[in-house]
């Protein structure tokens, strides 16, 4: 059973009184495990791709199935369930509460789900020595580089133990050397079994993944990899 199947999903934006069709009639299927970059120019839909796949956005048309599972009709509530328990998020900003540490944003999914103090501390812990911050718990957003506030943002998507990571555009704000960092960090976590999907517009990037899908005007333009 493939993890992700995407059927005929069709995606619209309205633009004033004029609609844009952001996807077309996309049809991919991806196996757990693939590492997979999402590439072209800009406006092509690789983030409305991407904000579909971690059930961000709903489709107009289509159907998307996770794990077997049919999760385009699925309730608010319930497509907020699904992407605490399965799918991490890491955006180019970080997206850190900034009055927050740097452990006390990492648990923030922890306390979501109700998950007890001593377990939160122990996985926290865990999930700082992972990505190489284990001195730096105490630290707020601020008092730390670009490269480390993206690995607190790794942490913190990876504390539920998602079976996909989800990352748009991850090095963007970052030093070509942190970028690599951070790149090297993301790999490791798919190396172990987690599927990894990448929105990148950096051509090496995208030619480290196993699997690029090419978009353009909001069609899925080729699928380079696939079965390699």
């Amino acid at each position: 059973m493939a993890q992700i199947e995407l059927e005929g999903i069709t995606r619209t934006f309205s633009l004033g009184e004029a609609r844009v069709l952001a996807l077309s009639a996309i049809d991919v299927t991806i196996e757990k495990g693939e590492y997979i970059a999402i590439m072209g120019p800009s406006g092509s839909g690789k983030s409305t791709l991407l904000h579909l796949l971690g059930m961000l956005d709903r489709p107009d048309a289509g159907y998307y199935r996770l794990e077997g599972r049919n999760v385009t009709t699925l309730s608010a509530d319930e497509l907020a369930a699904v992407r605490c328990q399965r799918i991490g998020f890491v955006f180019q900003s970080f997206h850190l509460v900034p009055r927050l540490t740097a452990g006390e944003n990492i648990a923030l999914p922890l306390v979501l789900a109700g998950t007890p103090p001593d377990v939160r501390a122990r996985r926290v812990r865990k999930a700082l020595d992972k990505v190489g911050l284990a001195s730096r718990a105490g630290h707020r957003p601020d008092e730390l580089s670009g490269g480390q506030r993206q690995r607190v943002a790794i942490a913190r998507a990876i504390i539920m133990k998602p079976a996909m990571l989800l990352a748009d555009e991850p090095t963007g704000n970052l030093d070509r050397h942190t970028g690599q960092e951070v790149t090297e960090l993301l790999e490791a976590l798919n190396a172990a079994g987690t599927t990894l999907i990448i929105v990148t517009h950096d051509p090496e990037m995208g030619l480290r993944a196993r699997r690029r899908l090419m978009m353009r005007d909001g069609i899925l333009n080729d699928d380079m990899g696939k079965g390699a």
